[in-house]
């Protein structure tokens, strides 16, 4: 049976990390169970956008630091890796300290780019999925990832992180393919994570986000680092701990239709500090969709689907939000934003990519009669 193994820790004490990830590669047999001499590792981090690393949007850099030196001390070369959507790949780690890390260790920090089919296994919704060839050229891979909500996909953890070997603007693509569909979103998730398939994944749960994540959220202490061979498994432990109805979270019910035994949550999964009646008070979880009681037509989820409005105070006229919109449907003029909600697929990339938060989800008139009546 496959574990998520937790530890406690309130703080990013490098010392202190490098004992948590030390801990979590010996709770399932050290690191050389999953990494050889000479191996080629790729440190998968989150690195979403730049941001300074006090508003918890990228993995921390000494969790990432102390993955690095756990591939070292294994005779291992790791590189750091990903691929934001919009920024500049070296401003962006450089902001996260990934460069930083890499410097010291004399260790790569690349982004993902050059894409190469990825081998799908035989259930997968799509088959055509490319990624890096960076992914599939690394011996091994170490997943990451960061404990956040997500505005489009409810949560962003393990399976999510995932999403970052596709290279910068091909995600653009993904996102309007998959239009207002989040289970067809999840779908592709699980795709890439069973394609990917990292051979360990560590989470970064210290000090997470929650309410309009994954960028433009609020701190939040959750107080541990989590560990796991599935990444899936854990994603779906965490979906119950942080509050969260299965029923709202994507990646549940792609994985549930598929009948994959990860939805079905034992307390043995679970090991370390923690027990399975474990849930974070006061999670604030976003309020991007409700659908539970209305049919899946697209015009009806067009109406339930929260959409995204400019906060003009707030912005700063740098235009990535618009850049970054794979459908086209937004337009930037000199601090003014004009949103064609007609052609807007609800994917909240404006959002996420803004640095300011000067985009917010507005409910519609539809999901705030169907809450106010399900209170």
């Amino acid at each position: 049976m496959s574990k998520i193994f937790f530890i406690r820790q309130d703080n990013y004490n490098q010392s202190e990390i490098d004992s948590a990830v030390k801990k979590s590669f010996d709770f399932f047999g050290g690191i050389e169970r999953f990494i050889s001499r000479n191996d080629k590792v790729l440190l998968k981090v989150n690195l979403v956008s730049g941001h300074d690393i006090t508003r918890r949007v990228t993995t921390d850099p000494s969790v990432v630091r102390a993955a690095a030196r756990q591939v070292l001390e294994a005779g291992a070369t790791p590189f750091i890796a990903d691929s934001p959507g919009i920024d500049n790949f070296h401003r962006a780690a450089e902001k996260a300290g990934f460069v930083q890390i890499a410097n010291e260790l004399g260790i790569e920090c690349r982004e993902l780019t050059d894409p190469v089919e990825l081998p799908v296994k035989d259930d997968a919704d799509y088959k055509k999925i490319q990624v890096s060839k960076y992914v599939l050229e690394a011996n091994k891979i170490i997943n990451l990832a960061k404990l956040k909500t997500h505005g489009q996909m409810y949560l962003t953890m393990g399976v999510k992180n995932l999403f970052g070997c596709i290279p910068g603007r091909l995600k653009a693509g993904w996102h309007y393919n998959v239009g207002l569909n989040r289970e067809k979103f999840a779908a592709l998730l699980l795709d890439i994570y069973n394609g990917v398939r990292p051979t360990f994944t560590i989470l970064d749960a210290v000090i997470g986000m929650h309410g309009d994540g994954p960028t433009s959220g609020d701190p939040y202490e959750f107080g541990y680092i989590i560990a796991c061979e599935d990444a899936l498994k854990m994603d779906m432990w965490l979906c119950k701990m942080l509050g969260a109805k299965f029923e709202d979270y994507p990646l549940y019910m792609a994985a549930k239709k598929r009948n994959y035994p990860q939805c079905n949550l034992n307390p043995e999964d679970l090991a370390g500090d923690i027990t399975p009646d474990k849930i974070f008070p006061d999670v604030k979880l976003p309020k991007t969709r409700s659908m539970r009681l209305m049919p899946r037509l697209p015009f009806i989820e067009r109406l339930m689907t929260s959409r995204p409005v400019h906060i003009q105070n707030l912005c700063i006229g740098c235009g990535r939000c618009a850049a970054v919109c794979a459908a086209g449907a937004l337009k930037h003029e000199n601090k003014h934003l004009h949103f064609d909600y007609g052609k807007c697929i609800r994917c909240y990339c404006c959002h996420e990519m803004c640095p300011v938060k000067a985009i917010e989800f507005k409910e519609s008139w539809l999901v705030s009669l169907v809450n106010r009546f399900t209170r």
